[in-house]
């Protein structure tokens, strides 16, 4: 699934060591810290704060608020914010509700890919320290009541640490995935519409059923007894401005060094994953020779490697490795709410299950996604991504019932995905699609951004 940001590419080749703690971003409470306190404070802060809440809405009833401010909660996963939005639209069309949303702060930008919610309805949760966190999470609960919050749909699997907020919250329907009688995901009893979230349904359908909770006419245990079709799930495409891609343009222009580039195709190749699931990663030396391949059998491609600005000497190695000045790595030169306007110019993009895949989805950029411990079946991008997955005996390894932590320490899922399956995948849209570079619409300032089109006996 999405991460919360792209981890460190490794240009050596080895395999990573997969069963390390990891901070988040290189700075702050690492993943493992996260989960431990979630369980350990949050368990019994949830016993507590059940009892305490339940005596005070006994003797302090009132009559629900009509729906005009529905708060959305998802703080870790950035390519979240994508699958979301398909509930978020429903919620909005169907009750003409304000959408507001509840973010880590090193995730907010996420939220710009699509723009279903406006900035100034987005309260951020910092993670530097746990004092930050303390200090943020009281900030909310004065924050929600400000803007006469009604209703929270809370989009995170089991978290305490959110069930709390939604608790504390002071909104009037209060929706969320309860564990009934799943084992070990206890956290406390907050809720006013209980949804049983579905291991066999898309993530986003999962969404989706949050949101018919919140329609349901009547009550039910659990709610969202009702079929959720695939068209309810669609994104709509949103491209970046032009002046965007213009920006995009002159800098790839300025970082690439090969004659005649103009009308170079770009194929967008990530390395990385998450640091919440480092199994994700495939392995670097693959990366490496799927990119010389590309440029062997088609001499009208520039293979650009991504990643976030600590990834950029590693993505460097990587671009060397593949011994073609068509091969560069523009890792860290690219802000994440400049990624759009990238995706929107690129031809095409492999990358390992992680948060760009989602925000290609967003920009409708064909992409080739590799999964391993996690199912396409639950995660894959929303649109029409190519997913390739092993499908081993053991995978997926994560669920929400070990809160998405795997013991594995040796990826054999994504080892198992072989160089010529991945080639064959990115010839196969090479060539049937082609988005040509136009460097004089970055020097010129034209209106117009390229423009994809299918080449013949493309569909």
């Amino acid at each position: 699934m999405a991460d919360s940001v792209w981890c460190a590419s490794l240009a050596d080749g080895k395999t990573p060591d997969l069963g390390r703690g990891s901070v988040v971003g290189g700075t702050g409470i690492s993943i493992n810290a996260m989960r431990r306190i979630d369980r350990m404070v949050g368990v019994p802060l949830c016993f507590l704060m059940t009892i305490a809440l339940k005596v005070l809405w006994k003797f302090h009833r009132r009559s629900p608020r009509p729906i005009r401010r529905i708060l959305f909660i998802e703080l870790s996963e950035m390519g979240s914010t994508i699958l979301a939005d398909p509930a978020m639209r429903k919620a909005s069309q169907k009750t003409g509700a304000e959408n507001y949303f509840v973010i880590f702060a090193r995730n907010v930008d996420s939220l710009a890919v699509t723009g279903t919610v406006d900035r100034r309805n987005v309260f951020t949760i910092r993670t530097n320290s746990l004092w930050h966190v303390a200090v943020d999470a009281m900030a909310f609960l004065f924050w929600t009541r400000r803007h006469a919050i009604d209703t929270v749909v809370d989009f995170e699997l089991f978290s305490r640490f959110t069930g709390l907020l939604t608790g504390l919250s002071g909104a009037d329907r209060r929706i969320g995935f309860y564990r009934f009688n799943s084992e070990g995901l206890y956290r406390g009893d907050l809720l006013t519409h209980r949804v049983a979230y579905n291991p066999h349904i898309h993530i986003a359908k999962n969404f989706i059923a949050l949101v018919n909770a919140l329609l349901s006419d009547s009550a039910s245990i659990p709610y969202s007894k009702e079929v959720i079709d695939d068209g309810e799930i669609t994104l709509p495409i949103h491209p970046a401005p032009a002046m965007a891609q213009r920006a995009a343009l002159s800098r790839i222009k300025s970082l690439v060094t090969v004659p005649n580039a103009a009308r170079l195709r770009v194929v967008l190749i990530n390395p990385n994953a998450g640091e919440m699931l480092p199994q994700r990663r495939w392995m670097p030396g693959r990366f490496v020779e799927l990119a010389r391949r590309i440029l062997a059998a088609h001499d009208d491609v520039l293979v650009l490697i991504t990643g976030a600005p600590h990834e950029r000497e590693e993505a460097e190695k990587l671009a060397a490795q593949c011994g073609s000045n068509r091969c560069v790595a523009v890792a860290g030169s690219f802000a994440l709410p400049e990624l759009p306007a990238l995706f929107s110019i690129a031809t095409l993009m492999v990358t390992n299950d992680s948060g760009p895949a989602h925000f290609a989805a967003a920009s409708g950029l064909p992409t080739i996604v590799l999964f391993g411990p996690e199912t396409p079946e639950l995660y894959k991008p929303l649109g029409n991504p190519t997913v390739i997955y092993a499908g081993l005996a053991c995978s997926p390894c994560v669920s929400v019932s070990n809160h998405r932590k795997s013991a594995c320490t040796d990826n054999i899922c994504m080892k198992a995905i072989g160089v010529d399956q991945v080639f064959s995948a990115a010839s196969g849209v090479l060539t049937r699609y082609s988005k040509p570079l136009d460097f004089s619409a970055a020097r010129k300032g034209a209106s117009a951004a390229p423009s994809l089109t299918v080449a013949k006996g493309g569909r």
